[in-house]
């Protein structure tokens, strides 16, 4: 910051450097999401920072939590330790924000979660520093319980990670589920890294359900896919915003054909500024896709941005700024943050694999019954 001086040219004040971090897995199973996330974080620094009436010139230190506990601590505690950071975007993993909140809070950083979407991250205690702009699992899953019930299945098996995330999908999917007139006829817990699901596929195979349901992410989700097939399971399978990503199609192929899945958020071309994100990450020239939750990520970044242009690069004022937020106009949809930090008008959108895309439900061919989903009564 000062002057800069040109021969025989006026003095022209330079912009202050503001620090902002962005947290994501960029390496591991889920790093297409974590990848398409940091993109998107990137971008909405990129255009800030073209923006003449920008205050602040911003700088992004980016950071891979790996989606493992144990270094996201390290990694948040790396941001939040530095005082030049102003605020974060961060976590699409729920189990690495969940040891994380304890930090930001610690050090008074003001993070926005993108993606992650376990309750307890912003109700499981009262900090001020923690929101959210995406929606959580229990909007989630009701409507993926009253959804599919609705289609006519009856029975389900329930599959799920045994981490903090994937025990919360199973206890609220099968709370609704419950309400909704189904019926769970066994349930099983798998290791977050496990390759082999014979023992628990065959003995569901022997149950026969109607749907066997999985919570947790991809690459957990694709093995299970596979292993149903190897092993002649013909139920159904139903998932969660955990798989929703490219990766769970190259992945599965073929096999992903009409899987089911629910995510927070609309399309990215329903989205009110959906068509201008897609021109403007077009034109950034970025070699991946900013896969299912980039608009959130750009979300998030774009208003810790845009309150820093409010409020000046200072940790508490922009915590203070960010609790009275309500119907800021984000790319996503109106935000308002309730006293918790959460987002309050979260959308859930129904999806359904159709040749080798996530298609919504309602544009799909099996909605419109063209197609036929597995062991529809």
């Amino acid at each position: 910051p000062g002057l800069v001086l040109a021969l025989g040219a006026s003095p022209v004040t330079a912009k202050d450097t503001v620090k902002v971090a962005f947290i994501s897995p960029l390496t591991g199973g889920v790093s297409a999401i974590g990848v398409g996330g940091r993109n998107s974080a990137d971008l909405a620094v990129r255009l800030k920072n073209a923006d003449p009436k920008a205050k602040y010139t911003y700088e992004l230190l980016v950071l891979d939590d790996e989606c493992k506990p144990n270094i996201g601590v390290q990694v948040a505690t790396k941001a939040a330790a530095d005082k030049q950071i102003i605020a974060a975007g961060t976590h699409y993993c729920s189990v690495v924000a969940l040891a994380c909140v304890d930090v930001y809070h610690k050090f008074g950083l003001p993070v926005i979660v993108w993606g992650a979407v376990h309750p307890d991250i912003t109700y499981g205690n009262d900090y001020k520093e923690i929101f959210r702009v995406n929606g959580t699992m229990i909007n989630q899953n009701e409507l993926a319980a009253k959804f599919v019930a609705s289609l006519g299945y009856k029975t389900w098996a329930l599959l799920h990670d045994t981490t903090d995330y994937g025990k919360g999908m199973k206890d609220y999917f099968s709370k609704y589920l419950t309400a909704a007139g189904g019926k769970v006829v066994g349930v099983y817990g798998v290791n977050a890294d496990q390759q082999d699901f014979t023992a628990e596929l065959t003995q569901i195979k022997q149950l026969n359900p109607d749907v066997i349901w999985f919570g947790g992410l991809t690459p957990l989700g694709v093995r299970i896919r596979l292993q149903m097939d190897k092993l002649g399971n013909e139920s159904q399978f139903q998932s969660c915003s955990g798989i929703i990503s490219d990766a769970y199609i190259e992945g599965t192929g073929k096999l992903g054909e009409g899987t089911l899945a629910f995510r927070e958020g609309e399309p990215v071309e329903y989205l009110p500024g959906g068509k201008w994100f897609m021109e403007e990450y077009g034109k950034a020239g970025y070699k991946e896709s900013p896969d299912a939750f980039g608009p959130f990520a750009f979300s998030a970044m774009s208003l810790i941005l845009d309150t820093i242009e409010q409020v000046g690069p200072n940790r508490k004022a922009v915590a203070d700024y960010l609790r009275k937020v309500k119907d800021y106009k984000a790319i996503v949809g109106p935000v308002t943050f309730d006293d918790h930090g959460q987002n309050i008008s979260p959308t859930i959108t129904r999806y359904v694999v159709q040749d080798g895309k996530w298609v919504p439900w309602q544009e799909s061919e099996f909605a419109s019954g063209k197609r036929k989903l597995k062991r529809l009564p």
